[in-house]
């Protein structure tokens, strides 16, 4: 314990006799640099818009629409239980339902024609 004191005042002896005294504020990176905001501005221009445009082009653009069609219904016997309505609407629809996604105990409430 006594060498961990030691060490500290060390420490502190140094950063009195040292240029920067402990009362003295260093200067950060920016101040050599008044220009530095335009680096990050080029820098998100030129590598950030293209990749969220991209990005959107991937999700968006390259779709073929299949990951929108309905899964098939199978009608198993642990879902879909409706032992008490819900207390909005006819009492069989979620909050919120997807008539395209969402099947009822029955099936799905459209037709392979609606698509």
């Amino acid at each position: 314990m006594s060498h961990l004191a030691r060490s500290y005042v060390k420490f502190l002896n140094q950063a009195k006799s040292s240029s920067l005294g402990l009362g003295q504020v260093r200067n950060m990176s920016a101040a050599d640099h008044a220009d530095g905001w335009k680096v990050w501005k080029k820098a998100f221009i030129v590598v950030v818009l293209p990749v969220i445009v991209l990005g959107h082009v991937n999700a968006f653009g390259m779709s073929d629409g299949s990951e929108h069609e309905a899964p098939p219904f199978v009608p198993y016997d642990h879902l879909r239980i409706r032992t008490k309505g819900f207390p909005w609407g006819d009492g069989n629809h979620s909050l919120i339902h997807n008539d395209h996604l969402n099947a009822l105990p029955a099936g799905y409430e459209h037709g392979e024609e609606d698509h």
